[in-house]
């Protein structure tokens, strides 16, 4: 199957990509060239920062044509190859260039906070940096919608009158205050279908991809939503926020001692040295990948329970299972995974553990659903 084989690449490719990035960071530091690199831009200049952001600048671009082919590859040959892409040549170019650039403007003043915090509290600087990155992630999420979409997407409201009534009367009864519905045109990067809900305090939000207000019947698209406003219904939002403020707390204290108990493997002299650096990332990888499977477990649990949310409050088990096996057909989605990889990668439960739950959840609330009166039907 077309799906299979599609997902199974991309699985690949991202193992790939993990694994050997792992290897070429680890051989950068094991063959001393991250001390000669600094070495070689000390001889320039004599500020550490200045040498700092051209360490990163550099080992950066470095990686980027390392792994081109590798991103060029997943990102624009398979999507074309499986039509579920609708750039050219130029429009990938210039999204990707859009995301470098804000990339930019985010990241370099992030990355020259953390090297002030690792200068000015030395090894506790986990926790100032913990502590910062805590405030700017929630100040990230409340711009998000305002300043950073639309820098990629033209966003306007909603025209359908009902869709939008139904949609506020969904927020509504979840005690969600919503000032509008959006759409955004995902359809001129991709064939595949998205919403999503964005956002915190004023600026929270509900956006749908234009793709999917195309492709559904309203009673789909109510189902979809319905199961967004179930994950703020259920404090999933909140939980997240907590979760992964005290997940950060954590790793970044782990990542900082076995960081600082590192540095004689390679000789290095001290936590501050600019060449020792790339070592946070090693440590951050073998992190990332024991704790991935257990994240992914808890977020699933949160989209059951968004589901049966959704289904509660619609009435309408037969157009979500509909909406969920039309999306996965649309987004060529595996619906049946390996368990492991399932259990490992996957934020959301497969298609076909999400019906099954579906459906057993509807008999047992012995929830029937009227069919949908398409347009030109008589009753």
């Amino acid at each position: 199957m077309d799906s299979k084989k599609y997902n199974n690449t991309k699985l690949a490719l991202s193992i790939f990509e993990t694994i050997a990035g792992f290897i070429l960071i680890y051989l950068f530091i094991a063959s001393e060239w991250s001390i000669k690199l600094e070495e070689y831009l000390r001889s320039y200049t004599s500020s550490d920062y200045l040498v700092f952001i051209l360490f990163v600048i550099l080992v950066g671009v470095a990686g980027s044509i390392i792994f081109f082919p590798l991103s060029f590859y997943s990102g624009y040959i398979l999507e074309h190859k499986y039509k579920l892409s609708n750039q050219n040549l130029f429009k990938y170019f210039f999204e990707k260039l859009k995301g470098l650039l804000v990339s930019t403007v985010i990241g370099l003043p992030i990355l020259l906070l953390f090297f002030w915090v690792l200068r000015e509290f030395g090894t506790n600087w986990w926790l100032p940096f913990a502590i910062f990155m805590f405030f700017i992630s929630v100040v990230l999420s409340q711009i998000f919608p305002v300043f950073i979409l639309p820098i990629f997407y033209k966003i306007k409201q909603i025209e359908n009158e009902s869709l939008k009534q139904n949609i506020s009367e969904l927020a509504k009864n979840a005690g969600l205050k919503v000032e509008n519905v959006y759409s955004f045109d995902i359809s001129k990067n991709t064939k595949k279908a998205n919403a999503a809900f964005t956002g915190l305090g004023k600026t929270k939000r509900i956006i749908l991809g234009d793709t999917l207000l195309d492709s559904y019947t309203e009673n789909e698209i109510e189902t979809v939503i319905a199961h967004e406003v179930g994950h703020y219904k259920h404090k999933h939002i909140t939980k997240n926020i907590v979760i992964g403020t005290l997940s950060s707390f954590v790793t970044l204290f782990l990542i900082a001692k076995l960081y600082e108990s590192s540095l004689d493997w390679f000789g290095f002299e001290s936590i501050k040295q600019v060449a020792a650096l790339p070592l946070l990332t090693l440590w951050s990888i073998i992190i990332g990948l024991i704790t991935t499977p257990f994240g992914n477990i808890l977020s699933r649990k949160f989209e059951y329970e968004a589901d049966r949310y959704a289904i509660n409050v619609t009435r309408k088990p037969i157009s979500f299972i509909n909406t969920l096996e039309k999306l996965t057909e649309q987004n060529l989605g595996d619906k049946e995974p390996h368990p492991f990889v399932e259990w490992f990668f996957y934020s959301h439960p497969s298609i076909n553990n999400r019906i099954s739950a579906i459906r057993k959840f509807s008999n047992l609330r012995n929830i029937t659903e009227e069919p949908e009166i398409q347009p030109g039907e008589v009753n």
